[in-house]
């Protein structure tokens, strides 16, 4: 393996354990960790802040109302200083999620999406998103 290879493999993995321990094992310090000082977030969840503490607040977020929330990469690719990744999360909402309570007994939602992360420096520094937000509000009973 070389250099090239080697440093597109350490990305992947950066990335990997980042999402791992953010929105699986739910470790609001893996921001602090995983995410530049600078970080950018260029498509912040739920219109929040484009930088560390809107990703903080969206991976509490989905914790409260889903405590079993997990994220799964269906597929990941690096080049250069970038690392997509397409996804699948899930859960069950046992509290409320953007207004809408849970139902009793729970609710399974599922997300599909795609990231785009820059790396630099064993940090990430930069994150394009493109989730299937559609999908999940009709998952709640917001939209038809």
């Amino acid at each position: 393996m070389n250099t090239s290879d080697t440093t597109l493999a350490k990305n992947k993995d950066l990335v990997r354990a980042f999402i791992d321990a953010l929105f699986t094992k739910g470790d609001l310090g893996a921001v602090d960790e995983y995410l530049a000082e600078d970080f950018v977030d260029h498509d912040p969840p739920f219109n929040g802040p484009g930088d560390r503490e809107g990703f903080r607040t969206a991976g509490a977020l989905f914790r409260e109302a889903c405590p079993d929330w997990h994220s799964e990469p269906d597929l990941m690719i690096a080049e250069d200083d970038l690392v997509v990744e397409h996804f699948t999360a899930a859960g069950t909402q046992r509290g409320e999620l953007l207004g809408v309570p849970a139902p009793a007994g729970g609710r399974p939602l599922t997300l599909h999406g795609t990231n785009i992360f820059r790396v630099r420096d064993d940090h990430i520094v930069e994150r394009w998103n493109r989730p299937d937000e559609l999908g999940i509000l009709r998952q709640l009973g917001i939209a038809p």
